[in-house]
């Protein structure tokens, strides 16, 4: 996590600026399985937004995370689906 203290709404509007990665939004200790989910799809959103961006070359900002992000999202469910979990 970026800062040790954070609004789960803050989380929600900018994932990229309160985690220092997907992954640590799995690990964030205090956030429900369902928000950790709300917070790894928004930031899934906000990378496809910046591929599109992209592609009309209209980036330069951070790379997109997509992968990342669909990684930890996998990870989250599979956990979740785990009876030993």
């Amino acid at each position: 996590m970026k800062s040790s203290s954070f609004s789960t709404d803050d989380a929600m509007r900018d994932p990229a600026k309160v985690f220092r990665s997907p992954d640590a939004v799995v690990h964030a200790q205090g956030l429900t399985q369902e928000h950790k989910l709300r917070i790894l799809r928004h930031w899934e959103f906000d990378c496809c937004e910046l591929l599109v961006a992209e592609e009309e070359n209209m980036g330069g900002g951070e790379p997109a995370r997509l992968h990342e992000v669909l990684q930890a999202t996998a990870r989250l469910r599979a956990h979740a689906e785990d009876p030993a979990g």
